[in-house]
C-alpha cells in the first residue's frame, strides 16, 4: 500500500523538474568543447553567428553552415568537405543550459547513434 502512495508522489516530483533551456543565449559567441579521444583530452574552439560556425581543432580550421530548426536544435553542414564523411550533416540538440555552458546531443542526420557533450561559452562576438 505504501508503494502505491509513494509512486504517484515520486512521479509528480519528477515531472515538476524542468531543465533550463535558454538556448538563445548560445546562438552566437565564442565556445570551447573539451572531449576525450582514446584517453587523451582534446579541445575544439569555435565561434558561431546565426548562420556560420568556424571551428578550430588541432590547428586546423573549418567552416560550417548552420540551419536552426528551432531555438534549441540546429543542423551543421561543412562548407568545404574533404571526404564523404564530412559531407554528412550533423544534427545538434541543446538539452540543458546553465549560465555559461550547455549540454548537447549530436549525431549524423538520419542516424540513431547519438553522443553527448558539454560546451562552455568563453566570449561574445
Amino acid at each position: 500500500m505504501k508503494k502505491l502512495i509513494l509512486l504517484p508522489l515520486l512521479l509528480i516530483i519528477v515531472s515538476c523538474y524542468n531543465a533550463e533551456h535558454n538556448c538563445a543565449d548560445f546562438k552566437t559567441g565564442k565556445f570551447r568543447f573539451e572531449h576525450e579521444v582514446d584517453g587523451v583530452k582534446k579541445v575544439t574552439l569555435f565561434q558561431r553567428n546565426d548562420s556560420i560556425e568556424i571551428e578550430t581543432f588541432e590547428g586546423k580550421t573549418d567552416t560550417a553552415s548552420i540551419r536552426w530548426v528551432n531555438d534549441c536544435e540546429y543542423v551543421l553542414k561543412k562548407l568545404h568537405p574533404k571526404n564523404m564523411a564530412e559531407e554528412k550533416a550533423i544534427g545538434m540538440k541543446i538539452l540543458t543550459t546553465s549560465k555559461n555552458s550547455y549540454t548537447f546531443e549530436f549525431g549524423i542526420v538520419g542516424s540513431d547513434q547519438k553522443q553527448r557533450g558539454t560546451v562552455t561559452k568563453v566570449g561574445e562576438l
